[in-house]
């Protein structure tokens, strides 16, 4: 979770004045190295040390080692910035091509930006895990368990049984899975560990159970207690957006990385046992276009 993610989890956490001194940070983002903390307590209406307070809430000794956290974030966002606001893609009064436009881009860039954020060694080790697994769950919340299920589904059709740890039975579930097993858990935040999935996670890991983190960029619980974790494009905000258009489109995508290179690991097989199960499952489905049909 990045630092802007965090300020805008405490906003929502706190109604004093670390509320007023957030607002604040995240308007001014790009120009908060300008001022200091006495400007920064006189415009937000409070004092230097409630602005210390600020940032030891997010876990720093003082102001200054938050500002420098926040500057290198801050530039390793310009540097990485797309064309497309993953917030707010499109305005009040656009067109409907224009708001097609603006989607496409967002989705593009959202891949784009996982592709450079994923490393091949992880996902190899991912993979593994996977190949190991006897049992195979995937832990999350909605609308994240949605895009779970589309892996669950694609894994199924090459022989790969795969659950979806329903809510309400997530704990239950999570007990029943041993060294032989792979879980793999899906967390924006991955940052409350007293939570839904996370709350779940140090039980798992004190069984031996090999997990699959995939959450966002930046530091957090999830990130902390994994050695395998695959990163998502992180350039949403927590609350304060249209939908979760580039989350999305970066989890499945992800999601999809991980079912294509299981089914390289033995393609002729998995080619097979696909191709012969969709014809016998799949007789009732008739091909309109040439193109479609197989021969």
């Amino acid at each position: 979770m990045y630092l802007f993610q965090k300020i805008e989890e405490m906003m929502m956490r706190y109604e004093d004045a670390r509320k007023t001194i957030g607002d604040f940070v995240l308007q001014e983002q790009k120009d908060l190295h300008k001022y200091t903390i006495g400007e920064i307590a006189e415009k937000t209406f409070t004092s230097k040390s409630t602005v210390t307070r600020f940032a030891k809430t997010l876990g720093y000794s003082g102001w200054k080692s938050f500002m420098k956290d926040f500057v290198a974030e801050q530039r390793y966002q310009m540097e990485n910035k797309g064309e497309a606001d993953a917030n707010f893609p499109f305005d009040q009064g656009d067109s409907t091509e224009l708001i097609m436009q603006k989607i496409k881009q967002v989705q593009i860039e959202s891949i784009e930006d996982t592709y450079n954020l994923m490393d091949a060694t992880m996902v190899e080790l991912a993979v593994k895990h996977l190949l190991n697994a006897r049992h195979i769950v995937i832990f999350g919340l909605s609308p994240n368990i949605f895009l779970g299920e589309l892996f669950r589904r694609k894994m199924v059709t090459i022989g790969k049984q795969i659950d979806i740890a329903k809510l309400g039975e997530t704990g239950i579930i999570s007990r029943t899975l041993t060294d032989q097993d792979c879980a793999i858990m899906i967390s924006y935040s991955g940052n409350n560990e007293f939570a839904e999935p996370a709350i779940h996670l140090k039980n798992m890991l004190n069984h031996h159970v090999p997990v699959i983190g995939i959450t966002s960029g930046g530091d957090n619980y999830i990130r902390k207690s994994l050695n395998c974790v695959l990163t998502m494009s992180s350039r949403e905000r927590l609350y304060t957006k249209i939908s979760n258009f580039a989350t999305e489109e970066s989890i499945l995508y992800i999601l999809n990385v991980l079912f294509s290179c299981y089914f390289a690991e033995d393609y002729q097989a998995n080619k097979a046992f696909k191709i012969k199960n969709s014809k016998l499952l799949e007789y009732g489905r008739i091909a309109i276009l040439k193109e479609m049909q197989d021969l």
